[in-house]
Formats: C-alpha cells, structure tokens, sequence
C-alpha cells in the first residue's frame, strides 16, 4: 500500500512543478493554486507512504528519480523544452542509482 501512496505523491507532485512553469511566475492564478494544492498533496501522501513502513531513502529516491525523468519528459511536448543525450543519460544515471538504494533496502 506505501507505492500506492508513494505513487500518487510522485504525481501530484509532477503535475505542481508542471504548473510552475506554466504558471509564469505565478501571474496566472490557476497554475497558482494548482501548484500550491499539488505540493502540499504530495508530501501529504509521502507522508502516508511512510507511516506504512516504506523506508526513507528507498521513497524518496524512487520519488526524486521519476519526478525528474517525468519532469523532463512531459517538459518536451508540454514547453518545447530539449532533452539531451546528455540529459538522457544522466536520468539513466538517476534510475541506476536509486535501483541500487532500492536493492540495497532489501538486503
């Protein structure tokens, strides 16, 4: 039940870093307020991921690690942003890193 938690904390807080970007500095009152709503959602459902046992640094590795790659990702079609090879590698590099502090959980 902690990935469904920790599942929805990663969306919630994907689409509010989405949202601040379109929001425009904060001059568009929706973005706004959907930023402000999907933070706070998100660690409230970090939150409850935690209290049912999911270790700390596995969750917010998992949580960091798709937040970034989804950000990037979605920025592309979203704003036109580039992704790199570069950039490309370096979510590779991400994903690694938190598949070993995800291993190294359970052992």
């Amino acid at each position: 039940m902690g990935y469904v938690f920790l599942g929805g904390a990663i969306l919630c807080e994907v689409v509010a870093t989405l949202s601040l970007r379109a929001s425009d500095g904060f001059a568009k009152p929706w973005f706004t307020v959907v930023v402000v709503v999907g933070y706070a959602a998100a660690f409230s459902a970090l939150s409850l991921a935690l209290q049912r046992g999911m270790p700390l640094g596995a969750a917010y590795g998992v949580w960091a690690a798709l937040g970034v790659t989804l950000v990037a990702l979605l920025s592309v079609p979203l704003f036109g942003e580039t992704l790199t090879a570069l950039q490309a590698a370096g979510i590779a590099l991400i994903a690694a890193g938190v598949l070993i502090i995800e291993v190294g959980a359970h052992a």
